[in-house]
Parts: C-alpha cells; structure tokens; sequence
C-alpha cells in the first residue's frame, strides 16, 4: 500500500483516508493501529474489486444511517472489522475471505 503524507487529503479533522490501496495521511506519521485498519481495508478493497466495495460501503452506510444516525460509519461492517482487528499484527495473515460479513 502506497501511502502519501499530506496537508490536503483528508479533510481537517480525519486522520487518513484510503482510495483504491493508496494512503492519504494528514501530517507526517501515523500509529501501526491506524496503518493496519487501512491495511485490512485495502484487503476488503481487493476481494471486492474496489468499485463494489465502494459500492457496498455507501449502502451500507445509507442503511446504517436511519438507526445509528451520527454512529453510522462505526456500525459499517468494514469499519466494525477493520477497528476490532486493528491491534492484531498477525490479523490478515490469518484473515479468511470475506471476513467483513460477520459484522454485517
């Protein structure tokens, strides 16, 4: 994953922001947990062939929003993978495909 340090991308207030396995940091650095959440998302990205996970991702999010209304996107089943394996080094060498849908 190609990762580009920035004052840009992403907005203020956001950390990074991951399109199509590319990593827009905001400022100089960010923590291994950040790194490996953007990590488990650009596995989601590739077993989807990016469009649908986008795809996914935004309907999802939609669906998400009329129950959780402002925790929506922590309810998403990519984020809701992506931030319980974050902190595990060994996550997507032991990932199984599709890993996401039991967070649905």
């Amino acid at each position: 994953m190609k990762i580009v340090y920035n004052n840009i991308l992403p907005f203020k207030g956001f950390i990074a922001i991951n399109l199509f396995g590319v990593l827009f940091v905001r400022g100089t650095s960010i923590s291994f947990q950040t790194l490996h959440h953007e990590e488990i998302h650009t596995a989601q990205m590739k077993e989807m062939l990016y469009v649908f996970f986008y795809l996914f991702y935004v309907i999802e999010w939609l669906i998400r929003l009329f129950k959780y209304q402002s925790w929506a996107y922590y309810n998403i089943s990519f984020e809701r993978e992506a931030y319980a394996n974050m902190s595990n080094s060994n996550y997507l060498k032991e990932r199984k495909w599709y890993a996401w849908v039991k967070y649905l």
